[in-house]
């Protein structure tokens, strides 16, 4: 399946981010607070974009509409949810 976003939406993959504890336990996804990370995929038509796909972004908590897509957690948000882009 391919989303194509409109106007000034981003299409967001979700990071999934298991943690360890320092005893070497693994908390899942699930127990752990969610994530505000992901990978840009694919973004609307709109000059406010300030994002490129394949960027690392975090973005606000609550923002968006969560998506699944091949089994994938994905966000469709508006760009000024994006809070900032993560370089490594």
């Amino acid at each position: 399946m391919s989303i194509k976003p409109l106007g000034n939406r981003i299409l967001i993959e979700v990071k999934i981010m298991n943690e360890k504890t320092s005893g070497g336990i693994v908390i899942p996804q699930a127990s752990q607070e969610k994530t505000q990370e992901g990978i840009v995929k694919a973004i609307g038509e709109s000059d406010e974009i300030k994002v490129k796909v394949g960027n690392t972004v975090m973005y606000d908590k609550y923002a968006g509409t969560e998506i699944k897509i091949n089994d994938k957690d994905h966000l469709l948000i508006k760009s000024e949810d994006i809070l900032a882009i993560v370089e490594k």
